[in-house]
């Protein structure tokens, strides 16, 4: 039996576009309507039922916070003083971010790896839920998703757990025009035999 077809859900994926964050502003999804948000985003595929990635909601002093942990944590790795400034202007002038966590979970059949792609389809789940919601939402990572100091000391993870996105949502201000997109029949081999 084959599911019925939904043109309009595959018009939303063929024009799908991330707003830039910068471009994002309060206010902000409530945790009502954040909730079945997340509810989407938890409904990827996940082999072994290991639930390999878990979301933590950023708001307020949360992202001050992380702003300024940031910019140590960066003048402590040595970085560009704008690429620390530009990360912590990302925490510390959005309207609310997602982190979610990438938290492999052991298994003898299930590797780490297929775990994190878990994680990542759980981002872009929550993206998608967003922009298809109406709210501007972008998904970034950068350093700090690795830097186990900004880690543990902003997010209390564990030592096997890391951000596979950092999901910013709020309200847009503009519309970005469209990018150019891949060009399928390039990335496409078609095999047969």
């Amino acid at each position: 039996m084959s599911l019925a077809n939904n043109a309009a859900v595959m018009e939303f994926l063929l024009t799908r576009r991330s707003r830039p964050y910068r471009t994002l502003t309060t206010p902000a999804p409530s945790r009502e309507a954040l909730a079945p948000l997340l509810t989407a985003a938890a409904r990827v595929p996940d082999h072994g039922k290991l639930e390999p990635w878990r979301f933590i909601v950023l708001q307020g002093q949360a992202l001050q916070r992380l702003a300024d942990l940031a910019r140590s944590c960066g003048a402590d790795l040595g970085l560009d003083p704008d690429k620390i400034s530009k990360t912590a202007d990302s925490f510390a002038n959005a309207p609310l971010i997602v982190a979610v966590i990438a938290a492999p979970k052991p298994s003898d059949k299930i590797p780490p790896v297929e775990q994190c792609y878990c994680a990542g389809a759980a981002c872009l789940s929550l993206l998608n839920a967003a922009l298809a919601s109406g709210w501007g939402a972008n998904w970034l990572s950068g350093w700090p998703a690795l830097d186990r100091a900004f880690l543990t000391q902003g997010l209390n993870l564990s030592e096997t757990e890391t951000v596979a996105g950092f999901i910013h949502i709020g309200s847009e201000t503009s519309t970005p025009p469209d990018r150019p997109r891949p060009d399928i029949d390039t990335i496409t081999e078609w095999i047969e035999r």
